[in-house]
């Protein structure tokens, strides 16, 4: 501590958890005006509004066993000093964000050393998909979990996990974005229909479903020749998917960033998409779609804990259908991704049928269903709870 000062420690791992963490400082600061010391592990967007960082953000950032392994020695590295960092700020409260793998290894040493130092875990790790011992394990290092999802605060009850608060999605915040102004997604009765093909942003989900989509999107594209496919794409996956769709019978329009992204998003009828978080964008843009994946083991294993926990009233690993608790977007894994069967249901989407008109009514209730009382806003529902956490008699 220094003189009256609060100390807010927050640890990123990511560019996401950057994101999530400048907006909960900026958050903190209207709870508790500019007198607030920051300091953890952050990047730009952190820094920027003034957190001291102990090193740069992207000595952990990694993604894929490659990668990890060749910067284990220095990530392992960077945990101890980090804990180190942390016990030697001590501060009112340590906010661990994301990336699990890094930062959970963190708040257990601390936690260890320094038991006195409250513990807030901003987005819960996937319990509810895999692994689910995980919750119990967490509760004896985390006070309060921040979880993203409204059904997580009750997978952590009955998976004996921290308290968890349901503080709203920033996907669900932002939806404004995604949703299509005036004149920008043409009437359905009008020809030339858009038809987004997301195959996934990595590179394994790239190979194992371009092939397949492209046979889909000739099936659909015979029965509508005016149909524009368009691709949203991953900057680095890009030069990978153009060689992947140079065969394909009709040839998709391929964009790049996120602005080109929401926009495709706001002139979208349909949607042939990869499971992920983008199924919640295209819910919460309204584009009814159709959900494919061919796996690796991790969907199956939602299926199956669903099954165990009832998580959800719905079989699914469709997160808009899991949220909702109905089968509203029909779902194909593995052997079910066939050609034939996809075309029929996007055909369906791109006309006015009556799985349409479901399919949109059920999206229409995503924003209701995710949206926090009160009109309260994501980064300020987060703020409240690191507020509470925080042991204000020790200023």
């Amino acid at each position: 501590m220094t003189g009256s000062m609060p100390t807010v420690c927050l640890v990123a791992g990511e560019e996401s958890g950057d994101q999530l963490g400048s907006e909960l400082i900026k958050a903190l600061n209207g709870r508790l005006g500019e007198g607030v010391r920051y300091c953890g592990v952050g990047g730009e967007r952190m820094t920027a509004l003034g957190l001291t960082s102990f090193f740069d953000i992207t000595d952990v950032s990694v993604m894929g066993l490659t990668a990890v392994l060749a910067r284990l020695p220095r990530i392992v590295r960077r945990v101890y000093q980090t804990v180190d960092a942390v016990i030697a700020a001590n501060p009112d409260v340590l906010v661990i964000i994301d990336s699990p793998d890094f930062t959970h290894n963190v708040a257990k040493r601390v936690r260890k050393r320094a038991p006195h130092i409250p513990i807030v875990g901003y987005v819960s790790p996937s319990v509810w998909a895999w692994r689910p011992g995980r919750a119990r394990k967490m509760s004896v290092y985390v006070d309060e979990l921040l979880a993203l999802l409204p059904f997580e605060p009750e997978v952590h009850k009955r998976l004996g996990g921290p308290r968890t608060h349901y503080v709203g999605h920033p996907l669900s915040e932002n939806s404004a974005d995604l949703q299509p102004g005036d004149g920008e997604r043409r009437p359905l009765s009008e020809a030339g229909k858009v038809l987004l093909v997301l195959p996934g942003s990595r590179g394994s989900e790239i190979d194992r479903l371009l092939g397949v989509f492209g046979e889909t999107v000739a099936k659909v594209a015979k029965d509508l020749p005016d149909l524009e496919i368009v691709l949203p794409a991953v900057s680095h996956l890009e030069g990978r998917i153009r060689d992947g769709v140079s065969n394909w019978p009709v040839k998709p329009h391929i964009v790049c960033g996120q602005e080109a992204k929401k926009a495709a998003f706001r002139r979208a009828h349909a949607a042939l998409a990869a499971s992920g978080t983008v199924s919640l964008e295209l819910a919460l843009s309204g584009v009814p779609m159709v959900v494919a994946y061919k796996v690796d083991w991790f969907f199956r294993r939602i299926k199956e804990l669903n099954r165990i926990f009832r998580f959800s009233s719905v079989d699914s690993f469709v997160l808009p259908n899991i949220i909702l608790g109905a089968k509203a977007i029909p779902e194909f894994l593995d052997d079910e991704v066939q050609p034939d069967v996809l075309a029929d249901h996007l055909k369906a989407l791109l006309s006015d049928s009556p799985q349409r008109r479901e399919q949109v009514a059920e999206l229409a209730r995503l924003d209701e269903v995710m949206r926090l009382p009160d009109g309260h806003s994501q980064r300020g529902a987060a703020a409240d709870v690191v507020v509470t956490a925080m042991a204000l008699d020790r200023i």
